[in-house]
């Protein structure tokens, strides 16, 4: 087990972490069973100046406190007040970047994964979109404010690089409310891979 290096997690472009995460081992350890696989889709998310982040202009609140943290903590926040969403906080303490994790390709704990998802197949419906990811990791709003180096959730190195030219660039999803930041293109997939959300 190769942890990603905490220092990893303090570079203060988080566009360039949301693409390096791509290729990355993702796991989780939860009622003692360890899920995880490799991610495979991005979004990242500008502290301060982006109107699609939870801490545009630099807004604290009860829900967003954790990405006020220092790099390398889980940001799980409720979504429609159904889905556990899950994002590694980026950059210093008090500067909150974040980048939303949309999929993985599942690779160990599939039987579990299948269990929590109520599925009888692995296929790319497994673990593609946030909240179909979470499920399967078995990720609550109990994860929130964990490190990325525990035994509950980690991240692992495994040495794969996803060169710039097999990474698919698209706008976010359901950002529309943010306006001209709703068009940047800071979605990030990994070309051909078939584990990833439906393209747009």
């Amino acid at each position: 087990m190769k942890h990603v290096d905490p220092d990893f997690y303090l570079n203060d472009d988080v566009v360039d972490i949301a693409k390096k995460l791509l290729g990355k081992y993702l796991f989780t350890k939860i009622d003692n069973k360890i899920t995880g696989g490799m991610i495979v889709e991005t979004e990242a998310y500008k502290a301060f100046t982006d109107k699609a982040s939870h801490a545009y202009l630099g807004k604290k609140t009860k829900r967003n406190e954790q990405m006020f943290n220092m790099g390398g903590i889980a940001y799980v926040y409720i979504c429609y007040g159904i889905h556990a969403l899950l994002n590694v906080v980026t950059n210093k303490k008090d500067i909150p970047d974040g980048v939303l994790i949309r999929a993985i390709e599942p690779k160990f704990g599939i039987e579990t994964m299948l269990e929590r998802r109520n599925k009888l197949y692995c296929d790319r419906t497994l673990a593609a979109g946030p909240g179909s990811l979470t499920k399967a990791l078995g990720i609550t709003k109990k994860i929130n404010g964990t490190s990325y180096t525990s035994n509950i959730i980690w991240i692992e190195d495994r040495n794969i690089i996803i060169s710039k030219k097999n990474i698919h660039h698209s706008t976010r999803v359901g950002v529309e409310y943010a306006k001209e930041d709703a068009k940047l293109k800071w979605r990030f997939r990994i070309k051909k891979n078939e584990w990833t959300s439906i393209a747009k």
